[in-house]
């Protein structure tokens, strides 16, 4: 049985803990507000982003592959696909990192179980620790997710875009996605898969629908205009899911600190019920040691 020292040395170190992550908790709801306010205002623009490339894809199906820039059509294989896994650089957040590499080993084994080769692109120093130990020679480059402000965001999104376009216009990989957490609330962030090289054929609900989706009349000329807005497409959806993720990691963080809060609470008092009962059973005993000594006299 633990003595008192141990046990009030035990209650002194859990209400510490205690403090600490009802510290972390406050912080992470603070960030919260904001981070979700922008992860909401980026919605609407890369969905819309997304939507209308969608549709150049499908009206650009009948051409010639040969003659679409690779970020549109793919370079024509199906060989080497890369995977951009969104993770954070701080840990302490539930199981908000490991839901995405969890999602990841699984594409993985996918992919392989397919004939593919797979290439590997993490952001975030926590996914790419283990990733890097999973899979070490997958690894194309590990970049940090220290994005706090939109500013760091975008440049953060636009040097993911620089690398993805030089990866696809090389030929060294042939298709991409984006593994993120998409932000529901505080408490549900869901891991997804997003496809963006090639790009997703639009899905519409009847044929007059997609005959309409697929009727473009282009100014300047074709090649110019997706020259541009294809990878200003990358930037969008990569800065949408890392504002997307930064919620994410804050609502988690949040609910993981007060999960640890309660707990820690729980623990005090388990804690202080067999101190008192240590104590009682100290004193009961030192009394009848006393009254045995006097009868003894």
């Amino acid at each position: 049985m633990p003595s008192l020292k141990e046990l009030r040395g035990r209650i002194t170190g859990v209400k510490s803990t205690r403090k600490i992550t009802g510290a972390m908790k406050m912080v992470a709801a603070s960030k919260l507000r904001r981070a979700q306010i922008e992860a909401e205002a980026a919605r609407p623009y890369a969905a819309t982003m997304r939507r209308m490339m969608s549709e150049v894809a499908t009206a650009s199906q009948g051409m010639d592959p040969s003659t679409l820039p690779p970020l549109l059509a793919g370079t024509g294989r199906d060989d080497v696909h890369l995977l951009v896994v969104l993770t954070s650089d701080r840990g302490l957040a539930g199981g908000f990192n490991a839901n995405i590499v969890r999602l990841a080993r699984r594409k993985i084994g996918a992919l392989k179980a397919e004939g593919k080769t797979v290439r590997l692109l993490p952001v975030g120093r926590k996914g790419g620790e283990v990733l890097k130990r999973y899979y070490p020679d997958l690894v194309v480059d590990v970049l940090h997710n220290d994005a706090g402000a939109q500013e760091g965001a975008y440049s953060l999104a636009q040097k993911l875009a620089k690398q993805v376009v030089a990866l696809v216009n090389s030929g060294e990989v042939d298709a991409c996605s984006l593994l993120r957490n998409r932000f529901v609330n505080a408490m549900t962030q869901l891991p997804e898969a997003l496809g963006l090289v090639p790009l997703p054929v639009a899905k519409n609900d009847n044929a007059e629908k997609s005959a309409d989706a697929a009727s473009y009349e282009f100014e300047p000329d074709e090649a110019t205009l997706l020259t541009q807005l294809l990878p200003r497409n990358l930037e969008v959806q990569f800065y949408s899911a890392i504002l997307e993720s930064a919620a994410g990691e804050h609502g988690a963080r949040m609910t993981a600190m007060d999960n640890a809060s309660r707990n820690a609470s729980k623990a005090i008092e388990r804690l202080s019920l067999k101190y008192n009962r240590t104590r009682q059973a100290n004193i009961t005993n030192e009394l009848i040691e006393i009254i045995s000594g006097a009868e003894a006299v």
